[in-house]
């Protein structure tokens, strides 16, 4: 049946539907739809006619919702008018103008970047800018000016023996001589091998054996030419004590040119370096280093901090090998040995006027028995070789069989070996006062030191 009911609510108003929705003319209401008056929905099945469809009307304004839809009853009220402005703010625009200009610049440098970018990772008009040009000069008394100083100087060399080969390091003295180590030259001298010199300069030529000293591994050997290159200065061993700085100069392992720096770390170490065998080794009364010193440093100088040379490198100390620096053993560890220089020229004097040098003794034999403090003249005849060499000096000073050597020159003696390169650290004809005892009795005496027989010159 025709349902053409409304409720007295708004949903049912036609007020409340647009315009134009209900009459023919566009700003009338039209006129509620009479049953029969227009098309209905298709009827339900089974034939029962449906109610009449009209659209669902739109929530309520109490002014209206804009063009199109009727006023309400009684008419629209008036608003206040609210005066239009012109245009907007000029801060406004100004913000909006930066915004712009932000968003423009930003764009235009990235795609600057998308142009100009390069390909695969490379850049090629990528460059790192040189440093400044800086001064390579450096004060004398500093480690730089003091191996400015010194490296013209020093020399390696290059020995070749009988099946044996090695390198070595040595330093111009005056007349062109040069002093190294005689471990360095041995295999040479044994077999009549070749050395040659390298200088500082790059320059090399072959040398020749002037002499050669065992006891105190001192040798000297003479190059065809010295290319100009200067000769150091010697300095005095005696003025060095301990915490003093020195530089170490050499060619170890062959790297012509090597410079390490430490401090004298102990003086008067009673050090075997490199004799030959026999009694008589090569004991020095060295001065001990924390410089680095390593194989092919032999022969090299040690310098003070005025570019003198106060020592001969010669020895290295190395855990489980022994002392001795003939180019077998392992690194340096800190504890390397140099024969001092007033040894060492006294030495080189004597090989460049005679082709040998003399050995320092005062004429005894020692107890190798003996486990007290100091070291003890033998009581006896040892192999046929007595106690106290007869007008040895010794003899002359008034030592005797059994009697305790104390101390040399007011330095303490504890063994053997200290009072062995303690006498050879003296020069023939030093008087030099010992203290020893005689019964409990503690005494003292000079003894004016003395000299082995001098060995039969060794030039190659």
């Amino acid at each position: 049946m025709t349902d053409d009911t409304r409720d007295d609510d708004a949903y049912g108003r036609p007020e409340f539907y647009p315009a134009g929705e209900w009459g023919e003319e566009e700003h009338a209401p039209r006129r509620p739809q009479q049953p029969g008056a227009a098309h209905p929905p298709p009827p339900l099945p089974g034939g029962e006619p449906t109610q009449t469809y009209f659209p669902p009307p739109p929530p309520p304004n109490a002014y209206g919702m804009g063009q199109g839809w009727a006023p309400p009853p009684g008419g629209m009220p008036e608003l206040p008018r609210r005066e239009r402005r012109a245009g907007p703010r000029t801060g406004t625009l100004a913000a909006l103008g930066l915004v712009v200009a932000l968003v423009a610049g930003g764009a235009a440098s990235c795609g600057t970047y998308l142009l100009t970018r390069p390909t695969a990772g490379i850049d090629p008009g990528y460059a790192i800018p040189a440093p400044a040009a800086a001064p390579t000069g450096r004060a004398p008394e500093s480690v730089a000016g003091v191996a400015a100083k010194v490296l013209p100087s020093v020399v390696s060399l290059e020995v070749q023996g009988s099946g044996q080969s090695g390198t070595g390091s040595g330093f111009l003295i005056r007349g062109g001589y040069i002093v190294t180590n005689n471990h360095v030259v041995a295999a040479a001298a044994r077999s009549g091998g070749g050395i040659r010199i390298r200088f500082a300069n790059r320059e090399s030529t072959s040398a020749q054996i002037v002499g050669r000293d065992p006891n105190s591994d001192i040798a000297v050997v003479k190059p065809d030419e010295t290319f100009g290159s200067p000769e150091v200065a010697l300095g005095n061993s005696d003025s060095m004590v301990v915490g003093d700085p020195v530089i170490a100069i050499g060619s170890p392992l062959g790297l012509s040119g090597t410079v390490t720096t430490g401090i004298v770390s102990s003086l008067n170490r009673p050090v075997e370096a490199g004799g030959e065998s026999g009694r008589d080794s090569a004991l020095i009364n060295a001065i001990q280093t924390d410089a680095a010193i390593n194989p092919g440093n032999s022969g090299g100088p040690l310098v003070n901090g005025r570019g003198e040379v106060i020592g001969v490198n010669s020895a290295i100390a190395t855990i489980g090998a022994g002392q001795q620096l003939g180019g077998q053993q392992s690194g340096s560890i800190g504890l390397g040995f140099a024969i001092p220089v007033n040894q060492v020229r006294r030495i080189a004097e004597e090989l460049i006027s005679t082709g040998s040098a003399r050995t320092s003794r005062i004429g005894i034999t020692i107890d190798q028995n003996y486990q007290g403090q100091g070291v003890r003249i033998a009581d006896a005849p040892d192999r046929g070789v007595p106690p106290i060499t007869p007008q040895g000096p010794a003899d002359k000073a008034g030592l005797r069989a059994g009697d305790v050597i104390l101390e040399v020159d007011g330095q303490p003696i504890s063994d053997s070996r200290e009072l062995i390169v303690t006498i050879r650290s003296k020069t023939p004809g030093d008087r030099v006062p010992f203290k020893y005892s005689r019964a409990g009795a503690e005494r003292t005496v000079d003894v004016v030191i003395g000299a082995a027989p001098a060995p039969s010159a060794q030039p190659s």
